[in-house]
């Protein structure tokens, strides 16, 4: 459950096959990579796609580079144009090129009449020089076989699929192993920021994309234009503080789910897990739903309590009353991006741990994961010991984490920071936290359940984002909002 990567529905990626790159050969320097042109190509009946390359190593500018795919709905109203707005929808390993497909459900029409929506897919993910690390089957293993650490052979089990990814990475990526961080995805969007012409950014970020934001607004201070960090994440929280932090949120989520779902108690769910290591149930086609994929399936439905509550009170339903585990398969399955026939759509799995892996300064060995384990399970006792071994992977990885800029009292323009009461994946406490080290930020709360706070039903929340983005004028103070059944009710009372 590292991952923030907000919960959607899997989108079927429509983009014509775009042409391989043609960029002469040359030396490059700084220069020539901001000297670019995108060259904008009709694709997916009404948008406009393009490429470009970034440096592997800013730090050592070389020929060794990456090609970034881009993609541009143009605005509506192309006469009251205000500039680009980039969107990136959280991850790490979210693909920007499939949020501005799904930007209809994502952004009001108000915004996408005067801005370009703008998405670019990071590097190393989706369409830009994807990084699969490992094959179908050993994806299996590896996301099926890292429940709950409980006993030595759980233990061994963890560290030797997470000795595989490192590994598989490391051959995988070669000598750009160390290049995938997410400063360096700062630098890019700084970079795009240039190719599009634009003097400020303008940006939505959604959960790991406002850690990707923080980090812009710490290199680039002068260039922060209209930004909106929705699900915020706390750039300067430990490692261990973070994970407890993010069990304790999913498990208050499940709570909250279990109080307006009465059919289950918390300790059905929790002897469901528990005979998910024990007796796992099977389906038809002999698959095994194990305590791993069985926790990803809960933490998936737990993002949207619109969408989400319901398939897993029908999942929970199949699966205690029916022995029927098809409902938690779904769920996992779309959180994991694998299609029916077991293959992985998307290599989020993959570039979500080279990039935690290069962000993540964990220190601690291994004997002092164990020990910490036990202050998650304490902590959070459904998510906590789900979560306690997480970073596994990291401790074996074959490059150095990256060196990050202070993220602290960052001085820029007026920008807008949202965090929702009981967000399971990003706490609040989190966005308190950046709201602090943001000097001129706004925090709006969103009082509910769920993962961010935009488009949750909450027209206080909306509009004030709205507003901001189309006249750049932050609300006056800091916002508290409910939602719009909430307030009605209230109201009514």
């Amino acid at each position: 459950m590292k991952r923030v990567l907000l919960f959607t529905s899997l989108i079927t990626l429509l983009l014509t096959s775009l042409a391989a790159p043609t960029f002469a050969a040359q030396s490059w320097t700084l220069a020539k990579f901001q000297s670019q042109t995108l060259n904008w190509k009709s694709c997916n009946n009404g948008f406009q796609c393009a490429q470009y390359q970034v440096p592997a190593d800013y730090s050592h500018i070389d020929n060794s580079t990456f090609t970034l795919q881009v993609i541009k709905h143009v605005a509506n109203k192309p006469s009251k144009r205000i500039g680009s707005l980039i969107m990136n929808p959280g991850g790490p390993g979210g693909s920007g090129i499939q949020y501005v497909l799904a930007a209809d459900s994502i952004v009001s029409t108000s915004i996408e009449n005067v801005y370009d929506l703008v998405g670019f897919d990071p590097r190393g993910v989706n369409l830009s020089q994807p990084l699969r690390c490992l094959t179908d089957s050993q994806e299996d293993y590896f996301l099926g076989g890292d429940g709950s650490v409980q006993t030595a052979a759980d233990l061994a089990g963890a560290i030797a699929s997470s000795k595989l990814m490192a590994s598989a990475c490391a051959r995988a990526a070669g000598s750009k192993l160390a290049h995938y961080s997410t400063l360096d995805t700062a630098r890019d969007m700084d970079l795009l920021r240039t190719l599009l012409k634009e003097p400020k950014l303008n940006y939505i970020g959604k959960s790991y994309g406002t850690y990707l934001g923080t980090l812009y607004a710490a290199l680039y201070p002068q260039n922060i234009g209209r930004v909106v960090l929705d699900g915020a994440v706390d750039p300067n929280i430990s490692v261990v503080d973070g994970n407890i932090a993010q069990a304790v949120g999913f498990d208050t989520a499940l709570k909250s789910f279990v109080a307006a779902n009465q059919s289950f108690s918390i300790k059905e769910i929790q002897k469901f897990l528990q005979s998910s290591r024990t007796k796992p149930l099977v389906d038809r086609n002999k698959r095994v739903l194990g305590e791993s994929l069985a926790v990803t399936g809960i933490a998936a439905s737990l993002y949207d309590p619109t969408e989400g509550w319901p398939l897993l009170a029908r999942a929970l339903n199949q699966a205690i009353n029916y022995q029927d585990p098809t409902g938690f398969f779904l769920l996992a399955d779309s959180y994991n991006e694998r299609d029916r026939n077991g293959h992985y759509v998307s290599n989020q799995t993959d570039i979500a741990e080279v990039i935690s892996c290069l962000d993540t300064k964990d220190p601690r060995t291994l004997a002092q994961i164990e020990a910490d384990a036990k202050a998650f399970s304490a902590a959070a006792p459904i998510f906590g010991p789900y979560l306690a071994y997480s970073g596994l992977p990291c401790l074996y990885w074959q490059a150095k984490p990256v060196v990050s800029p202070p993220l602290t009292h960052i001085v820029t323009a007026p920008l807008l920071i949202i965090g929702t009461t009981r967000d399971p994946a990003t706490p609040y406490q989190w966005a308190k936290a950046l709201h602090k080290d943001l000097v001129d930020s706004t925090l709006i709360t969103l009082n509910g359940d769920g993962h961010t706070g935009a488009n949750r039903g909450s027209s206080c929340v909306d509009d004030a984002m709205n507003a901001y983005l189309l006249t750049g004028k932050a609300p006056a103070h800091d916002l508290f909002c409910d939602t719009d059944a909430v307030a009605a009710a209230a109201q009514s009372a």
